[in-house]
């Protein structure tokens, strides 16, 4: 290796060494790793509150010192009120951090060495204490020298202990003028470094939250031991700055940098300080909230902190009269939470109008929608009137979010669907989300509570309450106990294939012979309203029945869920009675061979259709196997984890699938 190449790598080792100690070209992660080897976890207690105070006390007062002999007239400090705590003094310590700092050459790489070597002598303490004892060693001696400068002109001690302190060196009218700016600028990074200790307490006063509650206080905590380190380095560059001064050498120590970090610094502290702030007054209230909704009390109270927390209450309006009422229309009453986001359509409107019309007689029942905005602007306004416009019952009118939006996100499970909170007039929860309950089972599950709803019929028949009231035939046929084949699909021609062999078997003369009467509904050929509207009654009977013990009806309301997105599927019911369902396949094929058991219907009787029917598709089934697929809604509240197969007694698989439906909601939503 020649001599120039040495030279080089040499030259660059020292450059790499500099900026290892270098705080101004080393990054927080950098710095956080050489002072955690200066720290040592213990158990020592310490007054470091009393000491604050002290110091906070004296630098306070000796700040103000400096500004009446450089500036002029201050504002005057008499209305401080001094706290002097009964506190001993670690002097020692003190002393010892003092001498650390004293007399040291200007330089970053100096001042950082300076701070490790602090660090390492307050190894025990906590973060808070070391950045309060070295502040308090500085404050012996910025306090002395000011205080001296004070009093040296009335004081023969004063002045001669400010002449060994060199005091007049800063002090004289010369010295003054020509020192002002910096001496300006040292008083003020102290301002700047107490303001940044003093947040730092702030802050240390917040951790008996957990950080589960205040998430952005364990952010916070975290930076901490860099901003110590930063309020130490600041102090030790004032303590050589001012040592500079006073023995009038021509090198001096750059503060600037030092100042705008701890701007930076004292910036992010209050901002972070803020956050918490928010944060614990969330997490009170969502502990209020709870406790309310878990003891029982008046429901004026729960929807009153529930909607508006800490605000005044706004008037109701009423749909009915468009009208506002007073809140205390709800008082005593059981009221029915309607939940949901500005995109409802009106067919999930009307889900809630016949009860609406059940109970708009009867004065102890109410429904309130609540419209879950989380920013409103004009355009959602707007849209709100066009909503609000198509209640009947009482709305609550936009002032900002709902108080409780992360309470019903979070305890409700709202996933933006149209949910009903059931509440009785003492604000307990009668059922978390009756909306389904509402729309598979109507006024026949009233007053929609849990208990209701475990006590209806499990033999229900379901098929009434889906199509009932969709067709005007429909209703009819249920009424005379008709056979009625309820099909449908994504594909067309399987469609066509299966009316041709339905209608076929439905005029089959068998069939005429016996006076078996048996109907056709496509529900692919019927308006899309209708369509949504028939998934929706069978989502909502899923929804209903998924947490209760599994039954036939259950597992043929999930066989039917599964259906959806199939190529063809068809439902026979006897009246309101399930008979059958099956995937296109099998219930094509047992409608398709009629005349293979046609015979059979003939030999046991043509009472036995549908257990012949029945029959033949478990055989199809049993040479045709495939187990369901099913794709359930995000509904508002808890789904299992574990769903059986209605085809075979295996648990299902689980995975989750996105679906855009813009332009379903665009076409259905209300504008």
């Amino acid at each position: 290796m020649n001599m120039l190449s040495t030279k080089s790598s040499l030259k660059s080792l020292l450059q790499t060494t500099e900026s290892e100690h270098n705080p101004l070209t080393m990054s927080d992660d950098q710095i956080l790793e050489q002072i955690y080897s200066t720290h040592v976890h213990s158990d020592t207690k310490f007054d470091v509150d009393s000491l604050f105070t002290l110091v906070e006390n004296t630098l306070r007062r000796s700040t103000h010192i400096v500004d009446n002999v450089v500036q002029g007239s201050q504002p005057s400090l008499e209305n401080l009120d001094d706290k002097i705590p009964q506190f001993s003094s670690p002097l020692c310590t003190l002393k010892q951090i003092s001498s650390e700092m004293s007399c040291k050459p200007p330089s970053e790489e100096i001042a950082h060495k300076t701070t490790l070597a602090i660090l390492n002598k307050l190894s025990k303490y906590e973060w808070d204490a070391k950045a309060v004892l070295t502040l308090a060693a500085f404050a012996l001696e910025y306090s002395e020298f000011w205080l001296l400068a004070q009093h040296q002109p009335t004081d023969p001690l004063a002045k001669s202990v400010a002449v060994l302190k060199r005091v007049p060196v800063l002090t004289r009218p010369a010295a003054l003028q020509k020192h002002r700016q910096a001496i300006i600028e040292v008083n003020n990074l102290v301002k700047a470094t107490l303001q940044v200790i003093e947040v730092i307490f702030e802050l240390e006063k917040l951790t008996t939250y957990d950080t589960k509650d205040v998430p952005a206080l364990g952010t916070a905590i975290e930076q901490i031991p860099v901003d110590v380190y930063w309020a130490i380095i600041t102090i030790a560059a004032v303590v050589t700055q001012i040592d500079c001064l006073t023995t009038e050498s021509e090198h001096k120590q750059e503060l600037s940098h030092y100042g705008q970090k701890l701007n930076i610094i004292l910036s992010k502290l209050r901002k972070q300080i803020t956050l918490c702030g928010q944060q614990i007054d969330e997490a009170e209230y969502y502990r209020r909230l709870r406790k309310l909704f878990q003891t029982p009390t008046e429901i004026m109270v729960v929807f009153k902190v529930l909607i508006f927390n800490k605000d005044a209450p706004q008037p109701l309006f009423d749909g009915a009269t468009k009208t506002t009422v007073d809140i205390s229309v709800l008082k005593k009453k059981n009221v029915y939470l309607f939940i949901s986001t500005l995109d409802i359509t009106e067919e999930e409107i009307s889900v809630l109008r016949p009860v609406y019309d059940s109970i708009k007689t009867n004065d102890q029942y109410k429904i309130v929608w609540i419209p879950i905005v989380e920013e409103w602007t004009e355009q959602l306004r707007k849209k709100y009137e066009v909503v609000k416009s198509k209640m009947r019952w009482y709305v609550v009118q936009p002032f900002g979010t709902i108080a409780g939006y992360k309470y019903i996100k979070e305890e409700w499970h709202f996933k933006k669907k149209p949910m009903v909170v059931v509440l009785s007039p003492q604000g307990k929860v009668q059922h978390t989300n009756a909306f389904h309950l509402i729309q598979a089972y109507g006024m026949k599950a009233f007053p929609f509570t849990t208990s209701n709803e475990e006590s209806i019929n499990k033999e229900f028949e379901w098929v009434g309450s889906v199509v009932g009231g969709i067709h005007p035939n429909i209703d009819a046929w249920i009424k005379e106990k008709k056979y009625i084949f309820f099909y449908g699909g994504n594909d067309k021609e399987w469609i066509q294939q299966f009316t041709k062999y339905a209608t076929a078997l439905a005029n089959d003369s068998v069939i005429k012979e016996a006076k078996i009467s048996i109907e056709l509904f496509c529900v692919e050929k019927e308006d899309k309203s209708l369509v949504r509207r028939f998934w929706s009654g069978i989502e909502s009977l899923f929804v209903t029945k998924v947490h209760k013990t599994v039954d036939a009806v259950t597992q043929e309301v999930q066989k039917m869920l599964s259906y959806k997105n199939e190529t063809g599927w068809a439902l026979l019911s006897k009246g309101s009675s399930v008979v059958v369902s099956g995937h296109g396949n099998t219930i094509l094929k047992t409608v398709a061979e009629f005349e293979k058991w046609r015979e059979v219907v003939v030999k046991k009787g043509f009472e036995s259709f549908e257990l012949c029917f029945k029959e033949y598709h478990e055989k199809i089934v049993s040479t045709t196997h495939r187990c369901s697929h099913l794709e359930i809604p995000n509904v508002a509240g808890k789904l299992p984890e574990t769903i059986k197969c209605p085809d075979c007694p295996r648990t299902m698989e689980i995975s989750i699938s996105y679906k855009c439906c813009h332009n379903e909601t665009t076409a259905n939503a209300i504008p």
